[in-house]
């Protein structure tokens, strides 16, 4: 099971009590106070794990505590300091306020670390107290509570290339084509109803990771169909895919499904309406209507973008589809590194 959103409740050790106490062995003459303090709590820790791929693991186990810290205890021994927790995420989690929202932390890295709760301090013991004028205090300190938070953990994919378009526009099987993955695959709209992710390997021990994300319909920014819960997932790709059934089994115009996913980037994120995108017209084993293709291709062109035509179920243009991916991806990386380079020389 696929689980991108999920609250969890998070608790920083209690610090240890300090303890009142007094020395008095037989050959120590006025020992005088002696307690320890008490130890620091323990915290709780967030951190990306590129093993993991999905929150469910935090929905059947929401609460999570770090271990208090010791008391102190006599002949001024200290108490020992509590555990750390730490709450492995996948990479991508986002991580805001349960209460308000407020955005915390972008866990975007492998290994990243995100100090969620802190735990309490340890209290002081007699000890602590004693000075030239109050030799012998009676007192000692409690220790404070650890930090205490809600959570809302929000995943978003990150790959390079992600698939959209409508249901049944023939995602699943492209992925299937050119991965390992094995998404579910039928003759009916929203057959996925979760992403998936699949790794295509190009030889020579390069890859490129592709996200298959649910079907769009018109008015999914508002809710619609599977609604705006999967286009965050769009947000991290490099590259858009946009997959386009050209055969009249779906019923539906080439040019108007493309336009319409299109408005519907555009409204959920301005930003993605201008991604990089490439169109990919489908099913042509099912085509029986030439000029479709050919209207698609030339709105395609009108844009500027890329056009490619395949059958997965043949594999006809698949090969070609995921060389031109390849040489895309390693333009637009060298044009990123470029630009940092340059951004570097600028500094010094």
């Amino acid at each position: 099971m696929f689980i991108d959103r999920v609250k969890i409740r998070i608790r920083g050790g209690h610090g240890g009590n300090g303890v009142t106490a007094f020395r008095r062995e037989k050959f120590v003459p006025r020992g005088g106070p002696s307690g320890g303090d008490g130890g620091r709590g323990g915290d709780v820790w967030l951190q990306a794990d590129s093993s993991i791929n999905t929150l469910l693991h935090l929905r059947y186990n929401p609460e999570h505590t770090a271990e208090r810290g010791y008391h102190g205890e006599g002949s001024n021994r200290y108490g020992r300091d509590g555990e750390d927790v730490l709450v492995r995420v996948p990479i991508g989690t986002q991580v805001f306020d349960g209460e308000t929202g407020d955005f915390y932390c972008d866990l975007s890295e492998d290994g990243q670390r995100w100090l969620a709760a802190h735990g309490g301090r340890g209290g002081f013991g007699n000890s602590h107290f004693a000075s030239s004028t109050n030799r012998a205090p009676r007192y000692h300190q409690e220790g404070s509570p650890g930090e205490e938070r809600e959570l809302q953990l929000e995943l978003k994919l990150l790959a390079d290339v992600g698939l959209i378009g409508f249901p049944n526009a023939g995602k699943s099987t492209l992925i299937s084509a050119v991965s390992a993955a094995k998404p579910k695959i039928a003759d009916y709209p929203f057959t996925t109803l979760e992403p998936h992710l699949g790794v295509v390997d190009l030889g020579d021990y390069r890859t490129f990771v592709v996200a298959d994300i649910p079907g769009l319909i018109e008015g999914a920014h508002t809710g619609a169909g599977l609604g705006d819960r999967f286009l965050r997932h769009v947000e991290r790709t490099k590259l858009l895919l946009h997959l386009v059934d050209v055969s009249s089994l779906s019923g539906r115009d080439p040019v108007s499904d493309y336009e319409i996913i299109n408005r519907e980037l555009a409204a959920y994120d301005p930003q993605l309406a201008e991604r990089p995108q490439i169109v990919v017209a489908t099913k042509l084993d099912a085509l029986d209507e030439p000029e479709r293709l050919e209207s698609l291709r030339g709105r395609a062109k009108e844009d500027g973008r890329d056009f490619y035509e395949i059958s997965s179920v043949t594999n006809r243009g698949v090969r070609e589809l995921v060389f031109a991916l390849a040489k895309r991806l390693d333009e637009m990386n060298t044009s990123h590194d470029n630009a940092q380079s340059r951004e570097a020389g600028t500094r010094q």
